[in-house]
């Protein structure tokens, strides 16, 4: 690593930076952990002007940890299955808030991205600090969520049976934060509280997070790679343009969300006969099923 030639930009005030002169196709043991303490920061880095092809994409993906290929979207590059790719052309447009892979039981710890086609204007992806938007929420509210759970499912991707429940709040395993862990796209309920408890809660939490004052919002160059740390962020694709935008993706797993709290009370039931609004606990009931089975 070369510190004189080396420059960190903060983008907003609450997360995010743009990093030049460092090669990411040719890094150290040196520069990988300069990388993870800034991140650990900045929560969303930035690397424009980079030339990484699919093996060196995927080699520095290793450096942080494990790869596993996205289980529901497809990856077009032959001989490279952790890499998976968008494009806007065939529906590749994440355009509600959320946190990567969090239906699964162990989710994305973090993702290294590289834009390879965008538009001229448009297209731009947003992110949001989770910590910022727990730490500013009120006591009491603070304390509720910190003794919630929720469910999380892959209906987005067509698969509303691949399921996980994680905190409501959970702990940066490296920095001690708390933050925020529910998002629009694959959070469905309160573990603990009725469905429309649920519905209310989980509709002011994931509207709070957007506030601008926890965000970045950044312009994409070609060939730019970017990273960020899925345990405190959630990201938005604006769309805003015109034409193809492609982006390829590697994602490094093995993350274990744990709680600040553990729950204040058992999974909530319903009690007496069943009606019709029972299929607003069905699926909660149907996962809690399977999980006694596996016991």
């Amino acid at each position: 690593m070369n510190a004189e030639k080396l420059n960190v930009r903060r983008l907003s005030g609450s997360l995010g930076a743009e990093i030049t002169g460092i090669d990411l196709s040719d890094v150290t043991a040196e520069d990988i952990e300069w990388i993870k303490t800034t991140l650990c920061e900045h929560m969303v880095l930035f690397f424009p002007g980079q030339e990484l092809d699919a093996e060196h994409h995927v080699a520095l993906g290793r450096h942080f940890g494990e790869l596993e290929g996205h289980p529901n979207l497809k990856n077009p590059i032959s001989g490279f299955p952790e890499i998976f790719e968008l494009s806007a052309s065939e529906g590749g447009v994440a355009d509600e808030w959320h946190t990567d892979i969090t239906f699964q039981e162990q989710p994305a710890l973090m993702s290294i991205l590289k834009m390879v086609k965008c538009p001229e204007f448009g297209g731009d992806t947003m992110w949001t600090n989770l910590c910022q938007a727990f730490d500013e929420l009120s006591e009491p509210m603070q304390q509720m969520c910190e003794g919630l759970t929720a469910l999380h499912d892959a209906l987005p991707h067509n698969r509303p049976d691949q399921m996980a429940i994680h905190p409501v709040v959970r702990v940066h395993p490296v920095t001690g934060k708390k933050a925020l862990y529910v998002n629009e796209h694959f959070t469905r309920r309160v573990v603990e509280t009725n469905a429309t408890e649920s519905e209310m809660l989980l509709s002011y939490l994931t509207g709070w997070v957007k506030n601008p004052r926890f965000t970045v919002r950044y312009h994409w160059t070609e060939g730019t790679i970017a990273m960020w740390d899925n345990r405190c962020t959630q990201h938005f694709v604006l769309n805003d343009f015109e034409g193809e935008r492609i982006i390829q993706r590697v994602t490094v797993m093995g993350d274990q969300p744990q709680g600040s709290k553990a729950p204040m009370s058992q999974p909530w039931t319903r009690e007496g006969r069943l009606s019709a609004t029972s299929r607003h606990d069905r699926q909660l009931y149907m996962y809690m099923k399977s999980k006694a089975s596996e016991t």
